[in-house]
């Protein structure tokens, strides 16, 4: 294994040093939630305890630090995925609500009835909800570009589903519930070829790979802070600055407008037109804390780190009879969904529990893709930069005496 700095960076998250039901906590459902460093952690105290005041608005010394902290997270966010500029950098709560702020905002403003929104059969609810509900509201049209039986989306079919009706392309960088990369710079430029924007959803692959809005010259892309070692409760939206300006406010309240009379209101600039109320400042500002940790630690050694980890639950995993991947594409990251034969995943979960061994047990918000397979849910376990092989086997040995239980 190539050399990581492992021990040192699982010193760094408090949590793993949890026991659970008197066995060392194995967490292994990063794909829901990463845990969170020290810097995290003490980045926000020290906000509560130091510096914490409203922003923007403040000229007391206390609001002028938390806005220029408050900002320099932005600034982090926009070097991490390099956007042209922190006007293209807005705050919301999650990847969640950036996917409703682009849909009720960009899609309401741009579609009409008989138009069309492509989206691929491996989505989360997350992005699928919200089209559906601007469909029906505007008369418009949800299609989805389908899948194989290894979990890779079927191309050539995506494409043929282009036309002038389509407005938007909707899709997942990498799906929660398969663990599929998806060949997002073929599918941007296929739908930039009929001019038709892309928003891509990168709540999954933003803790996993190095992300350049720029290179891949998606209009919108979409992650939450929880899964990137941050705080939960934020997120990120990034949009081309030009769609941004012209798009109408998601919301309306303080902090997003430049004056309010009772006959009208002038909306303020970017980012802040798209940020009304007081924001999570003290859980921003952890999420720059958190960037700066991954940062320093670097994308390429995490990415290539976690591909082993994966490599090794696969090989492990497929040695076990009984036990089927659901997902199994060419190209995929750290994520190993699977079934039992007979064994409800529900029961899988709760006796790893009793090992000390945290995965998850459902339809991950992905109720089409198990409907795809046939099964109500799968257990899944998902990796994070902090696991490690011996975790692995624990999770394996945890499996094989399920089965022996079970008969």
């Amino acid at each position: 294994m190539s050399i990581f700095p492992i021990e040192q960076i699982r010193a760094d998250f408090p949590i793993l040093g949890e026991t659970i039901r008197n066995k060392p906590l194995v967490y292994l459902d990063n794909a829901a939630s990463c845990q969170k460093p020290q810097a995290v952690i003490d980045s926000i105290v020290y906000t509560y305890s130091h510096e914490y005041a409203n922003i923007h608005r403040g000229v007391h010394t206390l609001s002028v630090r938390a806005t220029d902290k408050f900002e320099g997270a932005r600034e982090k966010v926009r070097a991490f995925i390099n956007a042209a500029s922190t006007k293209e950098i807005i705050f919301v709560r999650g990847a969640t609500e950036a996917i409703n702020l682009v849909a009720q905002s960009y899609g309401k403003s741009q579609l009409q009835a008989g138009d069309e929104i492509v989206i691929s059969a491996m989505e989360h609810h997350a992005n699928i909800v919200p089209w559906q509900m601007l469909c029906q509201q505007m008369g418009a049209v949800l299609k989805v570009a389908p899948m194989n039986q290894q979990g890779e989306l079927l191309f050539d079919e995506f494409a043929h589903l282009l036309n002038a009706k389509t407005k938007l392309v909707a899709i997942t960088q990498m799906s929660n519930a398969l663990g599929t990369i998806n060949p997002v710079e073929q599918i941007i430029a296929a739908a930039h070829a009929k001019q038709i924007p892309v928003l891509l959803d990168g709540a999954q692959a933003i803790p996993h790979m190095a992300v350049d809005v720029q290179a891949l010259d998606c209009d919108f892309y979409v992650f939450s802070g929880h899964k990137l070692y941050g705080p939960s409760g934020t997120g990120v939206l990034y949009g081309k600055q030009a769609l941004l300006e012209a798009m109408p406010p998601y919301q309306g309240g303080g902090d997003m407008i430049r004056q309010v009379t009772f006959e009208k209101t002038e909306y303020a600039g970017l980012p802040h037109k798209f940020e009304a109320g007081t924001p999570a400042i003290a859980e921003i500002i952890g999420l720059g804390a958190a960037i700066d940790y991954i940062t320093a630690i670097g994308m390429d050694k995490i990415a290539a780190y976690e591909a082993e980890l994966l490599d090794y639950a696969t090989q492990q995993a497929e040695q076990i009879k009984g036990l089927n991947i659901i997902g199994q594409a060419a190209h995929k990251g750290g994520i190993l969904s699977f079934t039992l034969d007979r064994i409800h995943p529900h029961d899988i979960g709760t006796m790893l529990d009793s090992l000390g061994i945290a995965i998850r047990a459902g339809h991950h918000c992905a109720m089409p893709v198990m409907d795809f397979y046939g099964v109500p849910a799968t257990a899944r376990a998902s990796f994070a930069m902090y696991n490690t092989r011996q975790e692995i086997d624990v999770l394996m040995q945890g499996i094989k005496s399920l089965i022996e239980v079970f008969g």
